[in-house]
C-alpha cells in the first residue's frame, strides 16, 4: 500500500500491528531465542512448553473453568473442530451470514446441515423445533460479530433456545472479529453466556499475531485432540510466533483505552456512512457501503482510492448478488482527522 494512504480494509482492530514499540519490547524480554519453526505437528513436536503456557493463560483469562486449544488459524480451526463435533445423527444448524470456513467445515463434516435467516431466533427456533422431533442432535454455529456487515448476533436468546429445545446439542460461536475489540477485557461477547459450548477466537486480527484459539471443556479438548484432523496433520505454528501472541494477548487484556478509542471512531464512522445513506447509524468498528453491484464497487474503491483512502470492494460471490459493497473495518490507529477527510472525499465523489 502507498506510504501516506489510510487503510480502512486491515482487521488491525486495535492498531498493534504496526506498533515497533511492542514488538521492541517483546524482543528485549524474550530474547529471540525461541525457534522460529516447530518441524513437526502439534501432537509430535519437540518444544510444547510456549503452547501449554498459551494455552494456560486464555483459560484463566476466560475464568479457569475451561480449557484452551490452539490451531494454526481460524481456518483450521473450523475446518477440524466442526467434523470432529458431528455424528451420523448431528444436523449443523448455521446462521446464513456465518463465513467462509464455518462452510467449508460443515461441508467437511458430511453432515446435514441447515441455514436459518440472519440472526432470526424465530425462524432458528423453527429449526430446532423440527430438529426435535426427529430426534436428531444440532450443533447451532454463529458469529459473534459479523465479518461483512459488522453487525452483532443475539447471543444471549440463542443460547436459551438452545438449552430449552436442543439441550444435547452443542453452541459454537465463531468470536473473530470481537475477539481483542468488544466485551470485558476484549474476550468477546460469549464469555459468561451459559450454553455456549466452544468459543473460537483469532489471533490474527485485533491480536497483531498469527493462529487461533477454542475455549471449551476438558472433554471437548481431548476429543479435538484426537479427532481434527486440521490440528493432527499440520506442521504447529513456530514456538517464537506462539511466544510473541501470548506476550500480546496479556497486554491486550488490559488495552480498555484502544477499545474506547476504536469505539468512537466507529460511532464517528456510523454518522458519516449514515450521512451518506449507506444503512443505519449503529456504531460498530465494521461497516458496509452497500452499492449494489461490483461495477460500482470497484469505480467507488478507485475513486477514494485516488483521494488517500484503501477501503476494498467486496463482491459476488463473496456476498451475495445485489449487496456489493465497500468494507469500511476501523483500527484504532486511525484518525478522527482522516474520519472528516474521508468524509469530504464521499461528498466530493457524490458531487
Amino acid at each position: 500500500m502507498p506510504c501516506g494512504m489510510v487503510d480502512m480494509s486491515s482487521n488491525d482492530y486495535l492498531g498493534l500491528a504496526s506498533r515497533q514499540d511492542l514488538r521492541d519490547e517483546f524482543m528485549a524480554s524474550s530474547g529471540g531465542k525461541l525457534p522460529l519453526s516447530s518441524s513437526a505437528s502439534r501432537l509430535l513436536a519437540g518444544i510444547q512448553a510456549p503452547f501449554t503456557s498459551l494455552e494456560k493463560t486464555i483459560a484463566e483469562a476466560y475464568g479457569g473453568d475451561r480449557e484452551a486449544l490452539v490451531f494454526n488459524s481460524g481456518y483450521h480451526a473450523n475446518t477440524g473442530m466442526i467434523p470432529a463435533l458431528c455424528g451420523n445423527n448431528t444436523v449443523v444448524v448455521a446462521d446464513k451470514l456465518v463465513h467462509a470456513s464455518i462452510i467449508d467445515g460443515m461441508k467437511l463434516s458430511g453432515c446435514r446441515f441447515v441455514r436459518f435467516r440472519h440472526n432470526d431466533t424465530s425462524h432458528l427456533r423453527g429449526i430446532l423445533e423440527s430438529c426435535r422431533k426427529e430426534g436428531k442432535r444440532v450443533l447451532i454455529i454463529v458469529e459473534s460479530v459479523y465479518s461483512m456487515d459488522g453487525d452483532y448476533a443475539p447471543l444471549e436468546e440463542i443460547a436459551m433456545l438452545k438449552n430449552a429445545l436442543a439441550p444435547e446439542g452443542l453452541l459454537y460461536v465463531d468470536e473473530a472479529h470481537a475477539v481483542g475489540v468488544e466485551g470485558p477485557s476484549g474476550l468477546g461477547l460469549a464469555n459468561g453466556i451459559k450454553g455456549v459450548d466452544v468459543i473460537a477466537g483469532t489471533f490474527g486480527k485485533a491480536l497483531a499475531s498469527a493462529g487461533a484459539y477454542a475455549v471449551l471443556s476438558a472433554e471437548l479438548r481431548d476429543w479435538m485432540v484426537n479427532r481434527s484432523r486440521s490440528l493432527i496433520f499440520s506442521t504447529a505454528l513456530p514456538p517464537l510466533q506462539i511466544a510473541w501472541t501470548e506476550w500480546i494477548f496479556r497486554k491486550s487484556l488490559s488495552m480498555d483505552s484502544e477499545r474506547r478509542r476504536l469505539s468512537e471512531l466507529s460511532a464517528r464512522l456510523a454518522e458519516i456512512l449514515y450521512r451518506h445513506e449507506a444503512g443505519d447509524c449503529n456504531p460498530g468498528h465494521i461497516r458496509p457501503l452497500i452499492t449494489g453491484s461490483p461495477h460500482s464497487a470497484v469505480e467507488l474503491s478507485g475513486r477514494l482510492r485516488e483521494k488517500g483512502f484503501n477501503v476494498l470492494p467486496i463482491r459476488t460471490p463473496t456476498v451475495p448478488p445485489g449487496t456489493d459493497r465497500l468494507r469500511f473495518s476501523l483500527s484504532a490507529n486511525i484518525t478522527f482527522d482522516n474520519l472528516a477527510a474521508l468524509d469530504a472525499a464521499l461528498d466530493n465523489i457524490r458531487e
